[in-house]
């Protein structure tokens, strides 16, 4: 007795085996943010809750909770939309709008007053936290971030294309956001081992426009003024080498850079050289 097997390109009861096309996400190259959808979530490092995050018109990030809730619920000041892949702070009109998360956070002070159905939210967000700590999917926070030692920057300033910068870590630690071939956020950092690096300086503090007159202060600046423009613009858009000539390669993070400002972050000045100097040597 032969066996009734199916033929190769059927399913057991022989209707065809269809498998589902794989869909890329992409980014249309008129979209003013390059980031893709799938790679703003990550978590609340104090609760542990999703979040999605979103860049502003001046390009900050802010972290959005990822469900829409009702306009009527949500006060005035802590309505934001997004147009185009930007977060706005205020409504569109519509019934619906999205809340900042630090608004819900069970582990933050509520940034404005809330009402029973957010207070509702924020009480479901903190159950969820607690089974996230019970099933150890998440862990709180108990030890505060050390200061950085005295020769060596934990956030450093960057200097480039005309203006400062504040780095989010150490200039070593700071990594490309493109992604990769695996839809995986590239390893490599943006300062090339083998590429033209930049030097720490001792610069003067200069005060913005509109604010007072600081003292007279130098504060360490790794400095990238000397470099082409190209490359500065690369260190700006946060891509290592390879992904800085990749044009349909897309973000999967937010880059880190922040506008230096010294009043805002004067815990971040240093007044000396880092040492051991990072790559690029100290003071040319």
């Amino acid at each position: 007795m032969r066996p009734n097997s199916a033929p190769a390109g059927c399913q057991w009861d022989g209707s065809p085996r269809t498998a589902p096309v794989r869909r890329p996400l992409r980014v249309a190259a008129t979209s003013p943010s390059r980031l893709l959808r799938a790679g703003q979530s990550r978590r609340c490092r104090h609760c542990g809750n999703r979040i999605d995050l979103y860049p502003r018109a001046d390009g900050r990030p802010i972290a959005l909770h990822p469900a829409e809730l009702a306009t009527a619920r949500v006060p005035a000041s802590c309505r934001w939309h997004l147009g185009s892949g930007i977060a706005h702070p205020h409504d569109d009109g519509s019934a619906w709008c999205r809340i900042p998360h630090a608004v819900l956070c069970p582990q933050r002070t509520p940034t404005c007053r809330i009402s029973p159905p957010l207070a509702s939210v924020r009480r479901q967000l903190a159950v969820r936290t607690r089974r996230l700590i019970d099933t150890g999917v998440f862990t709180t926070p108990t030890v505060p971030p050390t200061s950085a030692a005295p020769d060596g920057p934990g956030r450093a300033v960057v200097r480039m294309l005309l203006g400062h910068y504040l780095a989010d870590g150490p200039v070593e630690a700071i990594r490309c956001v493109a992604q990769t071939n695996h839809r995986h956020r590239c390893p490599r950092p943006v300062l090339a081992p083998d590429g033209p690096a930049g030097s720490w300086r001792l610069l003067p503090i200069g005060p913005r426009r509109g604010q007072l007159v600081l003292p007279e202060q130098t504060m360490a600046v790794y400095d990238l003024s000397r470099l082409p423009h190209a490359e500065q613009r690369r260190w700006r858009i946060q891509r290592c080498p390879a992904h800085a000539i990749a044009h349909g390669a897309a973000d999967l993070a937010l880059a880190g850079w922040q506008v230096f400002d010294p009043l805002l972050h004067a815990q971040h000045l240093r007044t000396g050289l880092p040492y051991p100097p990072a790559h690029g040597g100290g003071e040319r």
